[in-house]
C-alpha cells in the first residue's frame, strides 16, 4: 500500500494561532476537552487563555507571539514541541480585520492585512510541514478563512482577498502534499461580534434575514467542524467547508 493510501492519523498535538479569544479560544478549549494537547499563541495572552494553561500545564503551551514575527513563531514551535511533543496539527486562525472602503484604505493597512492574514499563515504552514516531513510524520492543516472569500462585501476588499488566497492555497497544498497530510479550510459566516462595525446594523440585519437558520454564526457552531478535520477519518482533503447557516446560498 502506498503512503498516500494510508489514512492520516488524528492530530494529537495541535498548534493554534490567534488562540486568545473568540473563535480561536473556542477551538483551543474544544480540542483540550477532546483530549488533544494544544500549543496556542496570540499577540496578547488573554486571562481566559492563561487560565486554560494554568489548569492543564501538562497539555497546554501558550505564549505571546506576533504571527508575522517568523523568528518568534519558530521559537514558539520549538518550545511547544519540547514541552508537548511533536506537532501534528495546525489551525491557522490568527487574522486582522478591515474597517474601511478600499479607496480609503492606506497602503500600510493593506500591507498589514496581507502580511497577517496571508503571508504569515503560509510561512507558519511551511515551517510546521517541513518539520513534520523531515521527521517522517504526517499531519493535518486547517485554515480558518471566511465567507468573505466567496461573496462580496463593501469595506472588506483586502480582508476578502487574503481569505480567498488561503482558500486557494488550501486546495493547492492538498495536491502538493499528495495525501501525506490533510489540508482543509473552514469558512465561517459573520460572527455577531466580528466586523459588525464596517457592515453596520442594516447590512447585518439583511444577512440574518436571508439566513435560513435565522442567526449569525456562533463559535460553537464552527469548532466541531475544526475538530472533525483534525481528528476524524473522513477522506476530506483540499476542501473549504462553509459554516454560515446557508446565508451565502
Amino acid at each position: 500500500m502506498s503512503e498516500s493510501a494510508v489514512p492520516v492519523p488524528p492530530s494529537t498535538v495541535v498548534l493554534v494561532s490567534g488562540g486568545s479569544r473568540g473563535l480561536g479560544l473556542a477551538i483551543v478549549t474544544d480540542l483540550l476537552d477532546a483530549g488533544v494537547k494544544v500549543a496556542a499563541f496570540a499577540r496578547t495572552v488573554t486571562p481566559d487563555l492563561a487560565k486554560l494553561a494554568e489548569a492543564r500545564p501538562d497539555r497546554v503551551h501558550v505564549d505571546s507571539v506576533d504571527v508575522t514575527d517568523r523568528a518568534a513563531t519558530q521559537a514558539f514551535l520549538r518550545a511547544a514541541e519540547e514541552r508537548l511533543g511533536p506537532v501534528d496539527g495546525v489551525v491557522n486562525n490568527a487574522a486582522v480585520g478591515q474597517d474601511s472602503l478600499h479607496v480609503h484604505t492606506a497602503d500600510a493597512d493593506i500591507a498589514r492585512i496581507v502580511e497577517t492574514n496571508l503571508t504569515a499563515p503560509l510561512q507558519l504552514t511551511r515551517l510546521t510541514v517541513r518539520r513534520m516531513l523531515a521527521q517522517g510524520r504526517r499531519g493535518r492543516i486547517v485554515n480558518v478563512t471566511s465567507i468573505c472569500a466567496q461573496r462580496g462585501f463593501p469595506g472588506l476588499v483586502a480582508y476578502s482577498a487574503t481569505k480567498g488566497g488561503m482558500d486557494a492555497a488550501t486546495r493547492s497544498l492538498a495536491r502538493e502534499l499528495g495525501g501525506r497530510m490533510l489540508v482543509n479550510a473552514v469558512a465561517p459566516g459573520f460572527f455577531a461580534s466580528e466586523m459588525s462595525a464596517v457592515l453596520g446594523p442594516t447590512q447585518l440585519d439583511q444577512i440574518v434575514r436571508r439566513t435560513p437558520t435565522g442567526h449569525l454564526t456562533e463559535p460553537h457552531e464552527v469548532v466541531p467542524v475544526v475538530r472533525m478535520l483534525l481528528r476524524d477519518q473522513t477522506n476530506i482533503n483540499g476542501q473549504v467547508i462553509v459554516v454560515d447557516g446557508a446565508a451565502s446560498i
